[in-house]
């Protein structure tokens, strides 16, 4: 059985070292640069909600952007640049919804 591609993906706020990505706002600002993709195309005030192919959320303590795989049918240099944004960055990237583990207290010095 051939498997079926991920109707989602996940860019995590966390670098491939497992560092916590900065600034803290950055799923809210790449999901505001792409909210003019979206079903219909851009409309009259579109610019004031998230697109529902790249909404940002946090998944535990870890803040994440999902973009949907309709974003790519719809405009496939949109999709490329989520993800070179998460690449550049040396972001996590998941098929699947990850299992973030819980966030462990700050080390006293």
């Amino acid at each position: 059985m051939a498997s079926t591609p991920s109707k989602e993906l996940y860019i995590l706020g966390l670098t491939l070292q497992g560092k916590t990505f900065r600034p803290s706002d950055w799923a809210e600002r790449l999901a505001g640069v792409m909210s003019q993709f979206r079903p219909g195309g851009p409309q009259p005030g579109s610019h004031l909600g998230y697109s529902p192919w790249c909404v940002p959320t946090s998944i535990g303590q870890v803040k994440c952007v999902i973009i949907h795989a309709d974003l790519r049918d719809y405009d496939v240099m949109a999709w490329d640049f989520c993800l070179n944004f998460a690449r550049d960055n040396e972001l996590q990237v998941s098929e699947t919804r990850p299992e973030v583990p819980p966030a462990r207290p700050a080390k006293s010095e």
